[in-house]
């Protein structure tokens, strides 16, 4: 079993920073890719970010690259998503995964609560 949990949302103006971290526990959690979605108010849950078990592959999507950066430190069992160049577009509930290195939000096996992100014009 492997349990999550984000914390560091919040309401920035657009072009402001945020950053996201998700702390992991259970045993089997240093096995998996980390991945990052996000889902708007009647959208369906999206790709974002996803790191790989020993953080040395990232992958985004097109809409992020460039402004936001994954990274995972395994000592502190955290991973962060740094959101940089906000935009309104990027308002949505962020959730953290554990799974296989992909984008499809259906392979992960393991999510967090959430946390709510909303950029203001």
């Amino acid at each position: 079993q492997v349990q999550l949990v984000e914390s560091g949302g919040g309401l920035v103006q657009a072009g402001g920073s945020l950053r996201l971290s998700c702390a992991a526990s259970g045993r089997s959690y240093r096995n998996y890719a980390m991945g990052w979605f996000r889902q708007a108010p009647g959208k369906e849950r999206e790709f974002v970010a996803v790191i790989s078990w020993n953080g040395g592959s990232t992958l985004y999507a097109d809409s992020v690259k460039g402004r936001f950066t994954a990274a995972r430190d395994s000592a502190k069992n955290t991973i962060f998503l740094q959101m940089n160049s906000l935009k309104p577009e990027d308002t949505a509930v962020y959730y953290c995964a554990a799974g296989p290195f992909s984008t499809n939000p259906g392979s992960m096996g393991y999510w967090g609560q959430g946390t709510q992100v909303t950029v203001s014009s």
